[in-house]
């Protein structure tokens, strides 16, 4: 049979094409995405974590007493995420992926159950928050990384390190130091029984929150990408918010009782007082979808390690804007906090500069052998750090 000449028109048309799809600009790599993304959700953790926690304490201390209210601001800006999941699909057209889409029954099942942990958690935090001086409850926080370090282990199957331990331990002691020696430091009016009560609240509440941690990064190895974390967190913290109306409504309160207590209790005013609510409900949303950015890009431990390291400026904030007392006591926990999460930060520096250099001399191994011109280059190495290489590729 003979053969068919080529057409020189059709390799014309192969020519330019080929030149075309060169000209266009390259997508960008995981690397280019992957630490933007990051360094993002920890600066979401970061502004949410202290303004949170500071709004929290100033809707108490002007006479604010629903925990209940409390509660619900916590999760009630769960609407704010509605624009980052639905635009850039039906809006922006930046990705194919429809909101929702993936979402299969276990999933949503799991967000929901999840979700009423969620809801559990925030009240115990109100609680003990209602009664704790913000840098005494700030230090009580980091003793949920000594269960969040046992769960993982559990769940998730964590390495145990010399770093991990290390820095767990001492932010451990540092939050045993403070139980023993702070109990002087209660407001004042408030009676030993209910500075324990705040005391075993916010122990509580860390202890659920070192839950919450590695079951999310074992529920995040079903999902596919991040706009899926945000759809989940959409779901958990609308369930949340559903749990503490509830309970609201139960207590004889709602939206009357915020009224009233916006009228005749705050001491601030009836403005000061909404714009205390809005401003919380807001600045805790930044602080849930930092927390679960982090764990999906890194893992649970290295999630809640990284919510310790602001434990000191939480500490630093109820001193500046309060006037709290910083005697001793929080002096050396704030240090032994601030030493742990040092030492733990540079142990993950010399793991992944260790696994860049091996990465190196495994991707000039390859090319000297001649594997086509596919190197190692294409994940990230994150080692300890937890999921980098498995979520490179999720956009």
């Amino acid at each position: 049979m003979a053969s068919t000449p080529p057409n020189d028109d059709d390799h014309t048309t192969t020519t330019l094409h080929s030149r075309r799809q060169q000209a266009l600009p390259k997508p960008p790599t995981a690397a280019a995405w992957y630490m933007p993304l990051l360094v993002t959700n920890y600066i979401l953790l970061l502004v949410g974590s202290i303004s949170s926690t500071l709004l929290s304490r100033y809707y108490f201390i002007h006479k604010g007493r629903s925990r209940w209210v409390s509660t619900w601001v916590q999760t009630a800006g769960f609407p704010l995420l509605l624009p980052p999941i639905y635009l850039p699909y039906y809006l922006f057209r930046s990705t194919p992926r429809r909101p929702f889409s993936h979402f299969t029954l276990p999933i949503l099942l799991l967000s929901l159950l999840v979700g009423l942990l969620l809801g559990l958690n925030n009240l115990l935090f109100s609680w003990g928050n209602s009664y704790l001086p913000v840098s005494t409850s700030s230090l009580l926080l980091s003793s949920q990384l000594l269960f969040t370090l046992i769960l993982s282990v559990l769940i998730v199957k964590q390495k145990l390190t010399f770093q991990n331990l290390n820095c767990v331990i001492l932010l451990t002691l540092s939050s045993i130091l403070l139980g023993l020696g702070s109990s002087d430091d209660r407001p004042t009016g408030l009676t030993r029984s209910n500075y324990f009560v705040g005391f075993f609240c916010t122990i509580g509440a860390g202890l659920l929150f070192a839950l919450y941690l590695p079951v999310m990064e074992r529920i995040y190895r079903r999902v596919d990408s991040y706009l899926m974390v945000m759809e989940m967190q959409l779901v958990m913290e609308a369930v949340a918010t559903l749990l503490a109306v509830v309970g609201m409504v139960a207590s004889g309160g709602g939206v009357e009782e915020m009224r009233r207590e916006s009228e005749e209790v705050f001491d601030k005013g009836a403005r000061a007082y909404w714009g205390t609510v809005i401003g919380n409900a807001a600045t805790w949303q930044l602080c849930f979808m930092g927390t679960a950015g982090m764990v999906y890009l890194t893992s649970s431990l290295t999630g809640g390690i990284c919510m310790t390291a602001l434990l000191a400026m939480n500490v630093l904030g109820g001193v500046v804007a309060y006037g709290e007392e910083f005697g001793g006591v929080k002096a050396v926990s704030t240090v032994l906090c601030v030493w742990g999460f040092c030492s733990y930060v540079y142990g993950m520096y010399v793991k992944m500069k260790r696994g860049i250099n091996n990465d190196n001399v495994t991707s000039a191994g390859e090319e000297d052998g001649g594997d086509n011109g596919n190197g190692g280059g294409g994940k990230i190495q994150v080692t300890e750090m937890g999921r980098g290489d498995a979520v490179a590729n999720n956009v």
